[in-house]
């Protein structure tokens, strides 16, 4: 009983107390709420000395205010937004106030979204260099709407942290030309701080359009995007890059868009003028003092014109490539006439020797075969393009000349026929390839017969003929061979540049005539891949050419021909489809660079090019040298190191000294090694006594007796070809361009043109003539190769530059509305290379029924 006694008075003592101080307690804060409500009624709010104030804020008028870490304004607009018609709000923001130890944060509250943004704006460059603005003009995000109209409400909340008070203006304004119009211009001005972004609508029907943003100034460099309707919408410097697609520009800048892209059927062009000039190629006037210091960036305003135009349809796209297949099968159709044409006159030659080379009977009973529709037999029956075997050397027979006797025959021994048809007939299977650069004679007569004053196709056709088939096929397989393992890793490559250009939306990666560049699927440049098919459908036409040719002297071979077997230039074709092979190559990989061009692929572009120059000169070479012409191992050795240096010289060519003063020096001794080796035709040593040598030489031959060179057109050649090749060289080692590639195949291109004109003059002066058909092709050549080069300058982009310099130069298309300057160079490029090609495969037709032993050597 006492402890439950105490135990009682203690509980009730305590709860007393607590009594005592909650119920007070309990009633100032009944008294705090009622106070609170009234003065929140009133519009004003304070707890810890903070003060809210709430307006109701109107369009179209500037607000003045001050705002302190103590008090915050909350402006309270609305507005009505229709789903027929869109219309813009724009948010102006200027800070009066200077050197703010604390920026003024601005929040603007809207139904689906939240932007906020500080003033001064602090803006990142490069090495972390930090501009601030202090004005500010923001677009709101505008969410779509299912209602025929409703009203939406925003907010835009001002706030601060520093205790003095600072000045600002606000402005929110409509933008009435929100939505742009198809076709229409409309002409805007931005800066890093006052982005700038429209809506645009797909028309009913259009389902491509392409964006042109242009300007008259090339700086400061901006950027323009496409994104979804969708909030929030980046349009600053620092985020403009994370959705849609972006290019820098300059002056220019277009962005093809499909209405597939864009489930809502619209799409915002965002402007976005960049803190610094260096993305589009311009300077960097200075570096920060200090890492803190802020930097004053001036006048940054850039005055644009964006337009929104319809691309093209469907139709143009099946117009553009039944156009260009079109043009391709002609030269199919061409050929196969100009084949037939030949085949017939061939074929009527033939009848008529026929006739003179027969007794009176056997003219009548020809005669009588012929009128009931049947042909005669003739060798010459299997025609070809340019009708090789004549029917004059037909009835010829191939008399032996003792070299003794012969002016003419400068040591040259004529084997009989009897041993060249046995050796026909022996298996190529029998050849090692060992034997492939033997002859019978030893290296004295070697020397005897290659130092001639004057040399004769059949002092350098000595070889057997299955050796030197076997050592010029391997050409063609070993081209094959390196476009396979060449092409496909490049094939891989380019898909997944094409691919990372889709999904990042970067459209900076790769340098489209971007005025001109026609998507379809995946593909973001169509038309300038479809362009390159003439290489490769031409390609393929030359090498059906070279197979009926090669099918045609096999066959004259098999009969025994006197003509095949002992006239005129002897016939190898593995060069010829290697050169094909080449073309067809060239229009594969320039496709494939086409994907997505840029630096780093363009050797996709040019490395068959140099294939294609070296292959031609090594063919021109070979027609009057076939016994001591390069090896296929020893040419794409060469092709390989040139590449090579292509390689090197885009990478880190770029200004650097030091490399071009190698790569001069390296010209110049290869030049030279190759001027002594077609000198002397091979017969001279590359060792320690060659200075010696040399020395002794010009002693001998030019201080002592005083005497012209032996080989005076060999001497006039390697001189022209060396006053070229060095002030080529002494060009890149003076103006160092940035296009290393080019330059090269400058260098390429210019030697076979040297050497080509030198064999056609060299030729004519011979006493040999070109035939009809070449003649016409070489015509037909020149002019093709002027037109082509003419649309090769335009250079409508350049991946030397920037992204943004390079689309300085994009057009419009000027050939049905899909192809531009470029793909017109593919045409004639392909066709021209065509063309060069049959030159070189019928250039020598007149000598089919001459003796070797009468054709010179040049």
């Amino acid at each position: 009983m006492l402890f439950s006694s105490l135990w009682k008075s203690r509980y009730k003592t305590h709860f007393g107390a607590t009594d005592c101080w909650w119920r007070p307690g309990l009633v100032v804060l009944l008294c705090w709420s009622c106070v609170t409500q009234l003065t929140f009624g009133n519009g004003t709010f304070e707890e810890s000395k903070h003060l809210v104030i709430q307006r109701e804020g109107e369009f179209d008028i500037t607000y003045n205010d001050t705002v302190t870490s103590e008090n915050q304004t909350i402006y309270a607009f609305n507005h009505t937004v229709s789903r027929n018609k869109t219309e813009g709000v724009r948010v102006s923001v200027d800070v009066l106030s200077q050197n703010l130890k604390s920026p003024i944060l601005f929040v603007v509250r809207q139904k689906q979204a939240v932007l906020s943004f500080q003033v001064p704006l602090i803006l990142r460059g490069l090495y972390q260099r930090k501009y601030p603005y202090n004005h500010l003009g923001r677009t709101l995000c505008q969410p779509p709407t299912k209602a025929a109209s409703e009203t939406q409400y925003f907010f835009v909340d001002v706030s601060t942290l520093s205790s003095q008070g600072t000045n600002y203006q606000l402005r929110v304004s409509r933008v009435e030309s929100f939505t742009l119009q198809t076709d229409k211009t409309f002409s805007f001005t931005a800066s890093p701080s006052q982005p700038q972004y429209f809506k645009y609508v797909f028309p009913e029907g259009v389902d491509t359009v392409i964006v042109k943003v242009s300007s008259d100034m090339n700086f400061p460099c901006s950027v323009m995007s496409i994104q979804d309707i969708q909030c929030p919408v980046y349009d600053l410097d620092n985020n403009v890059a994370f959705i849609g697609m972006y290019q820098t520009m300059t002056k220019k800048g277009a962005i093809t868009v499909q209405r597939k892209d864009f489930p809502s059927n619209s799409f915002y062009v965002v402007v976005v003028v960049k803190t610094e000039d260096e993305a589009c190629g311009g300077p960097l006037r200075f570096y920060p003092l200090r890492p803190d210091e802020l930097i004053d960036a001036g006048n940054r305003s850039k005055i644009l014109d964006v337009v929104v135009s319809p691309a093209i349809e469907s139709e143009v796209y099946v117009m553009g490539m039944l156009f260009c297949l079109g043009i391709f099968l002609s030269f199919y159709l061409l050929t196969l006439l100009v084949a037939c044409l030949q085949n017939k006159r061939a074929k009527r030659r033939a009848l008529f020797h026929n006739i003179d080379d027969t007794s009176p009977a056997e003219t009548a009973s020809l005669l009588g075969k012929t009128s009931d529709g049947k042909t005669p037999a003739s060798p010459n029956e299997y025609g070809s393009l340019d009708s090789t075997v004549s029917s004059e050397a037909v009835t010829e027979s191939a008399p032996s000349i003792d070299s003794a006797t012969s002016a003419d025959n400068y040591g040259y021994m004529e084997r009989s026929l009897e041993n060249v048809g046995r050796s026909r007939q022996e298996s190529l299977s029998s050849i090692e390839e060992d034997d492939y650069d033997t002859l019978d004679d030893i290296n004295s007569d070697k020397n005897i017969v290659r130092t001639k004053k004057y040399l004769c196709v059949s002092d350098l056709s000595r070889k057997d003929k299955r050796v030197l088939s076997k050592k010029y096929q391997i050409y063609f397989w070993n081209i094959a061979t390196i476009a396979v393992f060449y092409a496909l890793p490049v094939i891989q490559l380019v898909i997944t540049y094409q691919t990372v250009v889709n999904v990042t939306g970067n459209q900076d990666i790769c340098y489209y005539n971007f005025m001109c560049a026609h998507p379809l699927g995946a593909l973001s440049a169509f038309n300038n891949i479809l362009s390159n098919l003439g290489y490769v459908m031409l390609g393929l036409l030359f090498l059906l050419i070279v197979l009926k040719r090669d099918i045609v002297h096999n066959r004259a071979l098999s009969c025994n021909d006197v003509n095949a077997l002992e006239c005129g230039i002897p016939k190898h074709f593995g060069l010829f489809y290697a050169m094909g092979t080449a073309l067809m190559m060239e229009g594969l990989l320039s496709a494939c660079y086409h994907v997505c061009p840029n630096y780093t692929n363009f050797q996709f572009d040019t490395s068959f090019m140099y294939m294609i120059a070296g292959l031609c000169m090594l063919k021109l070479y070979q027609k009057r040298h076939p016994d001591i012409n390069a090896s296929a191992y020893t040419a794409y050795a060469c092709l390989a190191g040139v590449i090579f240096f292509s390689v090197i010289g885009v990478v880190f060519g770029r200004g650097n000294t030091v490399f071009w003063i190698v790569f001069s020096v390296i010209h110049i001794l290869a030049t030279l090694l190759l001027s002594t080796q077609l000198y002397y035709m091979g017969r001279w040593r590359l060792d320690s006594g060659i200075l010696r040598r040399m020395v002794y030489i010009v002693y001998t031959d030019s201080i002592r007796q005083c005497s012209g060179p032996m080989y005076i057109d060999r001497m006039v050649l390697l001189v022209m070809g060396n006053i070229v090749n060095w002030s080529l060289a002494a060009y890149g080692l003076i103006e160092r361009p940035n296009d290393f590639a080019s330059y090269l195949l400058a260098i390429a291109i210019c030697n076979l043109l040297l050497y080509f004109a030198f064999y056609i003059i060299m030729k004519l002066r011979s006493g040999e003539r070109i035939r009809c058909l070449a003649l016409v092709c070489i015509l037909f050549t020149a002019v093709v190769w002027g037109f082509a080069l003419y649309f090769f300058f335009q250079g409508l982009s350049t991946w030397q530059k920037t992204p943004a310099e390079s689309r300085e130069h994009n057009r419009d298309c000027i050939l049905l509305s899909f192809f531009d300057d470029h793909d017109i160079w593919h045409f004639l490029s392909s066709i021209a290379m065509f063309g060069s090609f049959l030159v070189l495969l019928t250039m020598d037709d007149d000598l089919d029924a001459v003796q070797r032993d009468k054709i010179y050597v040049f």
